[in-house]
């Protein structure tokens, strides 16, 4: 083979690395885009006033997350998940959207799910015994 078919061939090799480095960053951007919800099935709803509370279980772990009603203005929002025998874990703050997700491993512990919207909120006591 000479030398410029050996070029070529490398031309194309690094054309198609970048091309594929290319389509991982676009992959990873995806990924975080829905880094905003929960893994695994959704078992429980906790409406109130101004927001709802979803709470999801997957593999011995519990993830919740509380969206506002009507999104778009900045409210405090709060979100929180505590094992029975643990600190809750929460996430609190302004949002427009929601709060959390936030995650705990409570195997087969129960859990106390609390979800808030500006003055609104709903405490679970304890579920998924």
């Amino acid at each position: 083979m000479d030398r410029g078919g050996i070029r070529r061939r490398l031309a194309l090799g690094a054309a198609v690395l970048a091309a594929s480095g290319g389509l991982a960053l676009l992959a990873s951007g995806t990924a975080q885009a829905d880094a905003n919800s929960c893994a695994g099935r959704e078992v429980r709803t906790l409406s109130f006033d101004t927001g709802v509370t979803h709470v999801y279980r997957d593999n011995g772990y519990v993830c919740a997350i509380t969206v506002a009603r009507r999104a778009g203005t900045t409210q405090t929002m709060s979100v929180s998940v505590q094992a029975r025998g643990n600190r809750p874990v929460a996430d609190t703050g302004s949002y427009r959207y929601q709060a959390g997700p936030v995650t705990v491993h409570a195997g087969h512990r129960c859990v106390w799910i609390k979800g808030s919207v500006g003055r609104s909120s709903v405490s679970s006591g304890w579920i998924l015994c």
